[in-house]
């Protein structure tokens, strides 16, 4: 009885160390395939500011599998030490060649320029600064206040530059990291293209500049007419309130101006003349003349 028991106890201990030696020898199998398939990816150790070069203090490396690799990434801290960032890089980041400009680019605003435009700086206070809120890739619309003409006194307000980039408030080209904190600022510097600097030129020149702050993802093209001081007067229908940050579809829409139908007036109602009756015309004279079985009148005149 004791030998069943001894045996049963020795199949049992060999069936799980069979087991056991199985698991773990796929495990570390798994292991090794999960090793092979790692790659060295080059990350942000802290924030990197945009427009400046990177140095290697900035950069570590990390392991990332081969089917998540982002496009763009490096190897090797050392092809990166020197490179501008043109977009600000947070900590544990991956590095990618998207976000840097190209090899012997210098740091600072130039940098973060793209290629086709300019930057342009104006003079802004906390009004035309929409109160210091406006930051680092922001988008704006610039208005104008000017006279047409030297003879015509008449100010007319217009749009005239839409979806403008902000490169910079005062000194900054990074965005903080707090937006909801105001910062006072006595200049802003806007991407513009060479034709839109010529306007931004004049308009800063002949008349007073407002900044509009638009939403991020509204990148819509307005058509206005320009407002002067008859049609300021003119007077404005009340309109709902959107939700923040809603869409132009989900916005309700502004209520439809009410046009009252003129009051029809009749046409005059012109009298007839009913032509005056004709006499009727005297009896002529008649003779009953009676030829054989017929009998016919002969009138007379």
């Amino acid at each position: 009885m004791r030998n069943k028991r001894l045996v049963v106890v020795l199949a049992g201990a060999v069936v799980f160390g069979l087991v056991a030696a199985v698991s773990v020898s796929r495990y570390l199998s798994s292991a090794q395939a999960y090793t092979k398939n790692l790659n060295n990816v080059v990350v942000a150790k802290v924030d990197i500011p945009a427009g400046t070069k990177v140095v290697a203090e900035q950069l570590e490396t990390v392991q990332f599998p081969s089917n998540a690799l982002p496009n763009g990434v490096f190897e090797m801290p050392d092809k990166l030490v020197g490179r501008v960032a043109i977009v600000q890089i947070a900590a544990r980041e991956p590095v990618t060649d998207f976000k840097l400009a190209p090899e012997g680019s210098a740091g600072g605003l130039s940098a973060v320029i793209p290629e086709g435009y300019r930057a342009m700086t104006v003079k802004v206070d906390d009004v035309v600064g929409v109160s210091g809120f406006i930051m680092p890739g922001a988008l704006v619309d610039v208005v104008v206040v000017i006279n047409p003409t030297e003879q015509q006194q008449n100010p007319i307000s217009k749009i005239v530059l839409q979806n403008i980039k902000v490169l910079a408030n005062g000194q900054n080209i990074d965005r903080p990291k707090n937006d909801r904190e105001p910062e006072s600022v006595k200049a802003v510097t806007l991407q513009v293209t060479p034709d839109q600097a010529e306007k931004l030129a004049l308009a800063s020149t002949e008349g007073k500049l407002q900044l509009v702050m638009r939403n991020s993802t509204d990148q819509d093209d307005e058509k206005t007419q320009g407002v002067d001081k008859r049609t300021l007067l003119g007077g404005e229908h009340a309109g709902l309130v959107p939700d923040p940050g809603s869409m132009k579809s989900e916005q309700p829409k502004p209520p439809m101006p009410v046009v009252r139908a003129a009051p029809r007036i009749a046409p005059p109602v012109r009298e007839v003349v009913k032509p005056a009756p004709q006499a009727a015309p005297p009896p002529r004279a008649s003779v009953e003349v009676i030829e054989g079985a017929k009998k016919r009148n002969v009138d007379f005149p």
